[in-house]
């Protein structure tokens, strides 16, 4: 009776993937047998972390392997552990699917035009390391069985948008992958992967860290050999199979720093991060005392797609005497430095303990502390010793970095020097609070800021004019984190930090302060029947209407009181559940400006003029447009427009 063979669909932006995948543009394509070695590796690892709490799932002296097999008549490469295993279901969610989250991001990013080498440097980014086996070869099988269940799920494809399900046939638990090997083509990139040489060397390059033995079955012909040991004149030649292990096994970060290079670090960085980009930064840390453990730490060079999205797993490999018990330990770190990928080998901590003790474990919170401070030691060091390289590294992940400062009020201190925030000082190069403080004007006693959505809006919103005027620096808090930021960080070096857009504004010397607001007293009884007729107006969305001395070429622009939220909060607030409060705005008018003196000049002639009523509904509407946030009531908002555009043709 045959077996029921299952065929199925891949995803739309799977087949797509795919498709990309099998014709970009590879040089080195030797590479997929990392990939597929570091899928085993994960494998055993899960094993073994399972067999922690359900001891029959290994047994006692069992050693855990990684075996290649080739056959050169047939041409077929196989790889196969005896590691975890997988079950029909997830052989569905896990090879049935690429990149489940990231997949539509990455297409969108390949439709706007990404050149070929852009293209094959994100597709790393996406988890599709299993797919990288199609460079090689023209079809793929593999038969697989979850630890601890009979049932034998066998998954077949030539990449050509469909994938075949089917019982399979396996002795015991594990992973068995059989490549149907594209014929060798040097010139394209593809050498023979049915070579034992060939495979001991791309072993060596990419995989001599993995601590499980890498077996390759070995064919050697051996010559028939007399008494002494030399091979005899006509003697017989005999075919000898055997087994060679290919790799070390030797943990990269227990080998002395000195006989670790550059590329070592690199590959494995790529073998525990899956990224096919090589790291910025290594960070290499031993500590020593009452709590041993060694740690190997890597900053990678471009954030990861999905950084910035509140499920993005994170947390290092903690290995305990070098057996892994965790993949990812949330607890070593905290989560604005989650971009930080490594592992931490500690020998004090016991072998069977669970992830709820593991999180209230006191030489965890120890480790902790520790790690943290060092790796902003190391961040630090970076930017005195490589600002363009820090200036890359804050493009990538500076947003992170800036949760820690409403977070982590323990190290608070070090990371405040580590951040940089836009500026009108400089268009190019962020600044720090620090450098700031260097560029006060003298007698200037705050520090001045704007929230906003991008640094364009910012850099014309009405709330400058004044700053902008007189030469004051302002820093543009453009990321939404910044809002947070600015919800913790209330000064530095005492000196107070002041959003522009709250409050009310005194600038310049002190003489020029007391002027200021002289005129803006003697215009404030002057305009103060016109203002009442347009608080009286707006009463519903504004809670006062004042004269401005921030104001040197806008009519008019919205400020918030001084604990009020911010426009760009209040938005951010809104797109929650439930949305947020709204808020009434305090509108200020800018006295000099031809149309509120035309405003008054009408109001003197005719108090109940209702084109005054038109005329503030259409300075709270200029308002709200100049600083990005959306009209209240765009239809009206429309047809007054349309009626002054009317009235001056």
């Amino acid at each position: 009776m045959s077996a029921k063979i299952e065929t199925h669909a891949f995803q739309a932006e799977t087949k797509q993937l795919l498709d990309l995948m099998i014709h970009s543009l590879y040089t080195n394509k030797e590479i997929f047998l990392r990939e597929l070695i570091s899928n085993a590796s994960d494998a055993l690892d899960r094993l073994r972390f399972e067999a922690l709490t359900k001891e029959d799932l290994l047994a006692k002296g069992e050693q855990l392997e990684i075996r290649i097999e080739t056959d050169p008549d047939q041409r077929t490469l196989t790889i196969s552990d005896n590691g975890i295993g997988m079950t029909r279901a997830e052989v569905i969610a896990n090879i049935g699917t690429i990149a489940k989250s990231g997949s539509r991001e990455l297409m969108e990013k390949i439709r706007k035009g990404k050149s070929a080498e852009k293209v094959s440097e994100l597709i790393g980014q996406f988890g599709v390391g299993f797919y990288s086996s199609f460079m090689a070869a023209d079809s793929v099988t593999l038969e697989t069985r979850r630890a601890g269940k009979k049932a034998v799920t066998r998954w077949q494809s030539s990449g050509d948008g469909e994938y075949t399900l089917s019982a399979g046939q396996r002795e015991g638990r594990g992973t068995t992958i059989t490549l149907h090997l594209k014929e060798a083509d040097k010139d394209g990139g593809i050498e023979d992967y049915t070579d034992q040489w060939v495979l001991s060397r791309i072993v060596k390059r990419y995989s001599d860290f993995v601590s499980y033995p890498i077996i390759l079955k070995t064919t050697r012909e051996e010559t028939e050999k007399d008494e002494s040991g030399e091979p005899k004149k006509d003697g017989k030649t005999s075919t000898v199979v055997e087994d060679k292990t290919l790799n070390s096994m030797e943990p990269i970060w227990t080998r002395p720093v000195g006989d670790v290079e550059d590329s070592d670090y690199a590959e494995f960085y790529k073998h525990i991060s899956h990224d096919w980009n090589e790291p910025m930064k290594n960070l290499r840390y031993r500590a020593e005392g009452r709590i041993e453990y060694q740690a190997l730490l890597f900053v990678p060079s471009e954030a990861p797609h999905d950084l910035y999205y509140f499920a993005y797993e994170y947390g290092l490999q903690l290995y305990v005497r070098r057996v892994m018990i965790m993949d990812r330990c949330e607890d070593l770190l905290p989560r604005y430095l989650r971009f930080v990928k490594g592992v931490v080998d500690s020998a004090d901590l016991p072998l069977n303990i669970s992830r709820q003790r593991l999180q209230e474990d006191r030489h965890i919170t120890q480790m902790r502390k520790w790690l943290t401070k060092k790796v902003l030691d190391s961040l630090a060091d970076l930017r005195a010793d490589d600002e363009e390289q820090y200036l890359k590294f804050w493009q990538h992940f500076g947003k992170a970095m800036k949760e820690g400062l409403s977070s982590d009020f323990d190290n608070k201190d070090k990371i405040l020097p580590l951040t940089l925030f836009e500026s009108s000082h400089d268009a190019e190069k962020p600044t720090t609070l620090g450098e700031y403080v260097t560029r006060m004007k003298e007698g200037q006693e705050e520090i001045y800021y704007l929230t906003g959505e991008s640094r364009a809006a910012v850099a014309s919103s009405p709330h400058l004019e004044a700053f902008k005027d007189k030469g004051y620096e302002v820093l543009y808090l453009v990321d939404p984190v910044d809002e947070l930021v600015v919800q913790h960080l209330f000064d530095y070096e005492d000196k107070k930090l002041k959003s522009v857009g709250k409050g009310t504004v005194e600038l310049g010397t002190e003489e020029e302060k007391e002027q200021a607001e002289k005129e803006v007293k003697e215009k404030e009884e002057e305009y103060k029947d016109l203002m009442e007729l347009m608080q009286k107006k707006l009463d519903k969305t504004i809670k006062q209407v004042r004269l401005s001395s921030r104001l040197t070429t806008s009519p008019a622009c919205l400020v918030g009181a001084e604990h009020d939220y911010s426009p760009q909060l209040e938005k951010l607030l809104q797109k929650g559940q439930g949305g947020g409060p709204k808020q009434r705005w305090i509108l200020e008018l800018n006295p000099k400006h031809p149309i509120m003196q035309k405003l008054h000049d009408r109001f003197d002639a005719d108090k109940e003029d209702p084109v005054l009523g038109d005329y503030a509904e259409l300075l709270e509407g200029y308002a709200q447009l100049a600083e990005g946030s959306e009209l209240e009531d765009p239809v009206r908002f429309n047809q007054l427009l349309a009626d002054v555009m009317l009235e001056r043709l």
